[in-house]
């Protein structure tokens, strides 16, 4: 069975039959976690491996686990610090910043892998405009060539622990002050002065061959009136044509605001998006919307979009108890520990 275009959430800590059913929708190719799914380890794992054992290929399993305040996993877990904590590291002392950047990729990315989880919907390559309370301290820093470096190196990160990156908020959602969660942002800056900042970042990462982008909910007045997630013009003549990127294009949350604009069928929200250009729609903490869309896509096949899917499948399987065994885990941990508790001292990253 392919992958399907829709990514949905579970409710709980194991799946219901209603779950499994839902997941065997063909229109279905991935799942992704939260909070509310862990409570331990061991959970964690089985529910993830229940949920790979459903189909063959398995379904895609994300979660965002940035660090800071987006983590959604702890309790076991490494805590990683916010990312702006390496960009203002890198003020001081830009080559620790760099080797700091990497680390931590591969540190959030292998305890994940341990878990099974494919990947996480990280890093956040916005640019720190210091007036976006939702990005903030997510973002890395305010300058782009800063944010590029950085960002090429914690995938570098991601990328030897086995995982596939998703950089985000494409074009850009550091320059608006609303929260796309529960308003509608709007930027009024002309495609010049975004693409020169902004997309810096995106473009040199594309130039690497990063596995997937998400686009902002964002309306960029002066230049398109939909917001980027559904606009071809974004994803189609910048992102495809433009930059030539030929990674997974994954929408934010359809049940955001900032996806209202659309209308309430969640079912045109979703075609909207897949029409735009995404390949994977997310659908989460609304059941009955995430239904609505799967049945709309019940006849979806696109063989160039499934193998674009199957490349964020996880690498380099990794046991918890071999990842424990290992020596540059218990290195990398303490470093961030101590980098955490006192980020002036000089550690030699």
């Amino acid at each position: 069975m392919s992958l399907g275009p829709v990514m949905l959430d579970i409710a709980g800590t194991a799946l219901t039959e209603e779950d499994k059913t839902l997941l065997l929708s063909p229109a279905v190719g991935g799942v992704i976690l939260f909070t509310r799914n862990f409570k331990d380890i061991d959970q964690l794992t089985q529910l993830v491996t229940d949920i790979h054992a459903l189909r063959d290929p398995h379904l895609l399993i994300a979660v965002d686990h940035e660090g800071g305040r987006v983590q959604r996993f702890k309790e076991g877990f490494t805590l990683l610090p916010a990312m702006a904590r390496i960009g203002e590291l890198y003020d001081l002392h830009p080559k620790q910043a760099k080797d700091l950047a990497q680390q931590l990729g591969w540190l959030m990315a292998i305890e994940l892998r341990s878990i099974g989880i494919d990947f996480s919907f990280a890093p956040v390559v916005d640019i720190n405009y210091q007036q976006c309370a939702v990005i903030g301290d997510r973002s890395l820093h305010r300058k782009p060539q800063v944010v590029y470096e950085l960002a090429h190196a914690y995938i570098k990160g991601m990328d030897d622990a086995g995982m596939a990156a998703v950089a985000k908020h494409f074009p850009g959602h550091g320059y608006v002050s609303e929260d796309s969660h529960v308003a509608i942002p709007v930027d009024e800056r002309h495609f010049d002065r975004i693409y020169d900042k902004d997309i810096y970042p995106f473009r040199m990462l594309i130039q690497e061959n990063i596995g997937g982008i998400m686009p902002a909910h964002v309306i960029y007045t002066n230049i398109d009136p939909h917001p980027a997630g559904f606009s071809s013009f974004w994803l189609k003549q910048v992102l495809r044509e433009k930059l030539s990127f030929s990674g997974v294009i994954f929408s934010d949350d359809l049940d955001m605001q900032g996806a209202s604009v659309v209308g309430d069928s969640y079912a045109k929200r979703a075609a909207t998006a897949l029409q735009a250009g995404c390949d994977m729609v997310l659908v989460c903490n609304n059941r009955e919307g995430a239904k609505e869309v799967v049945d709309s896509l019940s006849d979806w096949a696109d063989p160039v979009i499934n193998t674009r899917l199957a490349r964020m499948h996880g690498r380099k399987n990794i046991t918890r108890q071999a990842l424990h065994g290992m020596a540059k885990w218990h290195e990398v941990t303490k470093r961030i520990q101590q980098y955490t508790d006192n980020p002036t001292l000089d550690l030699n990253f």
